[in-house]
């Protein structure tokens, strides 16, 4: 969910889709009450050319100061991985929708909740953040953390950044899956790219007291004050009952997936935009492990998008942590193999099919470190992880500062970090690994203007 992604990081957590059309949502065409999978072909041109412009998804952006994103960001964009049949993200989704489809239906006995999962990833800074409420000046907005195409389009952060243009065509009810786009650190657990599921529900004042005895005179919202409990607009009985109801959903879900007997605990949090909020974990072979973020929606967020007379809960999960744990796979890069022995590991009949993924053959890790004097206050190390990613690509296995040295008369600071090459699928060389060592040190001292101590 929008509120808790700059948080949550991996696993917490547009106006086109190449759909037929059916409901009209600010722009979107897409499907009402089934799912929208019909994928951006991979093989379509993404790049950015020597011109002053990136092309991406048969569109053009005009390149400004706040362009950052890589030619190997933009080549996974369209990879759709989720909706690439037998994959194990697409086997997530697939059993989350399933899940949902069956167990919550509307008073005609159809789905209540739509699925979403063909939106475009290129979405406006409007959508991101300012629809969002979240602040101008707020540490999630920093170019160091997000890709931006230019000042007004980014490759989404969160699938929140769908969440007013779909209230605001009228849903109540509707989960939002797609790819998402994160600058971060670089290890088994972390990735430029990885797959969100965003879940919305509205609750009418009929819907959420109908079920209360004697509830006929409890209300949606009053006139109080904000607290971490609570926000000013809304009446505690109300808060309460969509903690309870949100709550039960999500418990619900998750010993669907992961079975019986699977204890969940939930950790109350405070963040700037929902009241209350909390993070859910599960234990999962004796290791507690977070799993997902909710709360209650922020009423003005609620209200901009047409639904004033409702109060709803959101939530937003990480597909591919739910798939590490429950398929056991011990690299985020896996996912992004081509590799039939990784693959056919997760074809079979049914979509609930007991799968242990048996690793490819381990082959070693090359170590080699690199240290440099920083240029000044402007360096970030997200600048520089993502600097190593683009040269060295899913060789990258994990990037780790070693070592930081301010010199005591300089003042100059000095990084050290060690880089962990490892091929997922066959033998790297040591030549092979020093070409790309090379060509890192040489690119952060044209690129980052950092001073080599090679």
């Amino acid at each position: 969910m929008a509120m808790l992604w700059k948080f949550m990081r991996v696993a917490k957590y547009s106006k086109t889709t190449a759909l037929s059309s059916k409901v009209k949502v600010k722009g979107i065409s897409t499907h009402s009450r089934h799912s929208s999978s019909k994928s951006v072909p991979s093989d379509f041109g993404a790049s950015v050319p020597c011109s002053n412009t990136v092309e991406l998804l048969g569109k053009s952006y005009p390149q400004d100061d706040y362009t950052n994103v890589t030619e190997k960001i933009l080549s996974k964009v369209g990879k759709n991985l989720h909706n690439r049949k037998h994959h194990p993200l697409w086997l997530i989704k697939e059993q989350v929708k399933e899940h949902f489809y069956k167990h919550y239906l509307g008073r005609r006995g159809t789905p209540l909740f739509s699925v979403y999962d063909g939106l475009s990833p290129v979405v406006t800074v409007q959508q991101n953040f300012d629809s969002l409420l979240i602040p101008q000046n707020h540490a999630s907005r920093r170019k160091e953390d997000n890709y931006y195409l230019n000042r007004d389009h980014m490759l989404r952060a969160h699938t929140s950044a769908h969440q007013w243009d779909l209230i605001h065509s009228g849903l109540d009810a509707f989960l939002a899956v797609g790819d998402v786009y994160r600058r971060d650190t670089i290890d088994s657990t972390h990735y430029p790219v990885f797959h969100q599921m965003e879940g919305v529900r509205l609750f009418s004042c009929h819907e959420l007291f109908s079920s209360i005895k004697d509830g006929e005179g409890l209300q949606l919202f009053e006139q109080g004050h904000r607290t971490a409990h609570k926000q000013e607009c809304h009446t505690m009985e109300a808060v309460k009952l969509v903690e309870f109801n949100l709550k039960q959903v999500l418990t619900k879900l998750m010993t669907h997936i992961f079975g019986d007997g699977l204890q969940v605990r939930w950790v109350d949090c405070y963040f700037p935009f929902t009241h209350p909020s909390f993070e859910m974990e599960i234990n999962f072979q004796g290791e507690w492990m977070e799993v997902l973020g909710c709360g209650v929606m922020e009423q003005q967020l609620v209200n901009s998008a047409g639904a004033q007379d409702k109060i709803g809960w959101a939530f937003g999960l990480g597909l591919e942590r739910l798939a590490m744990i429950l398929y056991d796979i011990p690299d985020i890069r896996l996912f992004w193999s081509e590799d039939e022995r990784f693959l056919k590991q997760f074809i079979g009949p049914h979509i609930w099919q007991k799968v242990k993924f048996q690793p490819l053959s381990r082959y070693p890790p090359l170590i080699n470190d690199i240290s440099f004097w920083l240029p000044s206050e402007t360096y970030s190390q997200n600048d520089f992880y993502d600097l190593v990613r683009t040269i060295g690509g899913d060789l990258i296995e994990k990037v780790v500062l070693l070592d930081e040295f301010s010199h005591p008369k300089t003042k100059k600071v000095s990084h050290c970090y060690r880089i962990i090459y490892r091929h997922p699928e066959r033998t790297l060389t040591q030549d092979e690994v020093h070409r790309i060592h090379q060509a890192i040190e040489e690119s952060a001292v044209r690129e980052l203007g950092v001073e080599g101590r090679f």
